[in-house]
């Protein structure tokens, strides 16, 4: 359960940058995962696609970075490091 709690979190965040950015789609999404995190890149990918389903982030391209330093400071976490967003044309409507 605390697997899901920490991708369903992800997921929310994902879709509240995506607002806030005034975003039309969320093309892609990269991650990264520490040494120490309860996630292989399948199960996570799994997780991932399972929260996202009925959501903004459902058709989101996701890349998986992970870390086999165990003793990284970070080690324990997952992390969003960056979002593709496809933002509305600033020239559109002119």
């Amino acid at each position: 359960m605390h697997e899901t709690g920490i991708v369903r979190e992800l997921v929310e965040r994902i879709v509240l940058a995506a607002r806030g950015a005034g975003a039309r789609r969320i093309r892609g999404a990269q991650v990264w995962i520490g040494a120490l995190a309860p996630f292989s890149p399948e199960h996570f990918r799994e997780h991932f696609e399972k929260e996202a389903r009925g959501t903004p982030v459902e058709a989101t391209r996701l890349h998986i970075e992970c870390s086999d330093d165990m003793l990284h400071d970070q080690a324990q976490y997952v992390m969003l490091q960056w979002l593709d967003l496809e933002l509305p044309d600033d020239s559109e409507g002119t």
